[in-house]
């Protein structure tokens, strides 16, 4: 009698508590991963979840909170309020995309449409600068009868970053600007000296050249709002033939938002040659010099010089339409990593 009083008590308690265990999922993450993206692919990252994530898997992030390549993460159990949150914050980003989804002239017809495929960098804001313009041309490569200006391969990459970083939620200045351009698929980019500051005609003088984009940047970015908020200033290097060089950055001295930023996207580009050129390596360097777009603009900046124009292989890195894109895609990313950290 007492055995069956004993079981009788315990089945009513297994029906009055809910059922708690769960086997516990667990993960590894992606190249390129920052703990938003990781959780975003389980449809786990919500606010609740990430701080979760976090808990559950204190003592497995790097130093500066990254997730380590190769490690198992454990992923929160979703919960009956995580779904009902995930399920409202959906509704709400649908909502949001449908008004966000926008268009972009400079990009030309067939890039203007954005489809905002996230909320990676929400709230971040970009001032986006390709080296020279208008009367001043850059460097000069060859190949054949073809001239290859530094301007025009400059200006089709930051278009392609401009609009990588608007699909993922950022407010973009694309300060040097062609109306008529737009992304290219082209090898050879036809020359022109149609670019402007934003409208405003760029002087040939090269101190008035430099600072007028410095004052269009400063001016914006007194008026954006946002903790985050950076300047990415893209050039094309020109050494002797025989020279072929990575992709380098540079930071202004004592920046440290800036050498973050130029670090991030480095390490993004050397896990990028370490997958796809694994036995090349990758000697792009990060290093502080006191350029007077660096030194002259308010915001936090990273300048890139992508290659050596007059090199062959260099040359490559620029002209095939490919290529141009891996080269935003890079650097979006690099960029993202430095946001989420």
């Amino acid at each position: 009698m007492k055995k069956s009083i004993f079981n009788y008590t315990i089945l009513i308690m297994l029906l009055l508590c809910p059922l708690t265990i769960q086997a516990q999922k667990t993960a590894k993450p992606k190249d390129g991963d920052g703990i938003t993206t990781f959780l975003q692919r389980y449809r786990l990252n919500t606010p609740a979840n990430i701080k979760k994530f976090k808990k559950i898997n204190k003592g497995k992030f790097t130093s500066d909170g990254g997730l380590i390549l190769g490690r198992t993460y454990l992923l929160p159990q979703q919960e009956e309020s995580d779904n009902k949150e995930k399920n409202e914050k959906g509704k709400r980003q649908k909502r949001k995309k449908e008004k966000t989804n926008s268009r972009e002239p400079l990009f030309g017809k067939r890039y203007e449409k954005i489809n905002r495929i996230s909320d990676e960098l929400e709230g971040a804001c970009f001032y986006l600068v390709s080296g020279h313009g208008g009367p001043d041309p850059g460097a000069i490569g060859r190949i054949g009868e073809h001239e290859l200006h530094e301007d025009e391969y400059a200006y089709d990459i930051i278009l392609r970053l401009a609009r990588n970083l608007m699909q993922r939620g950022a407010k973009v200045h694309i300060i040097i600007q062609d109306e008529k351009d737009g992304i290219r698929n082209d090898r050879y980019l036809d020359n022109s000296e149609r670019e402007t500051c934003m409208g405003e005609r760029i002087p040939l003088n090269q101190i008035a050249r430099l600072q007028q984009r410095c004052d269009k940047i400063n001016h914006l970015y007194r008026k954006d709002r946002g903790n985050y908020k950076r300047a990415v200033f893209i050039h094309v290097d020109s050494r002797g033939r025989k020279d072929q060089v990575d992709v380098f950055f540079y930071h202004a001295t004592g920046s440290k938002k800036g050498k973050r930023l130029a670090e991030n996207i480095r390490s993004t580009f050397e896990r990028k040659y370490d997958k796809h050129q694994p036995n090349r390596g990758f000697e792009g360097t990060v290093s502080a010099r006191d350029l007077y777009v660096l030194r002259k603009s308010n915001p936090a900046a990273v300048f890139l010089e992508l290659g050596n124009i007059q090199n062959k292989k260099d040359q490559q890195r620029v002209i095939i339409p490919s290529n141009r894109q891996a080269l935003a895609d890079w650097i979006c990313q690099g960029i993202i990593r430095d946001y989420q950290q």
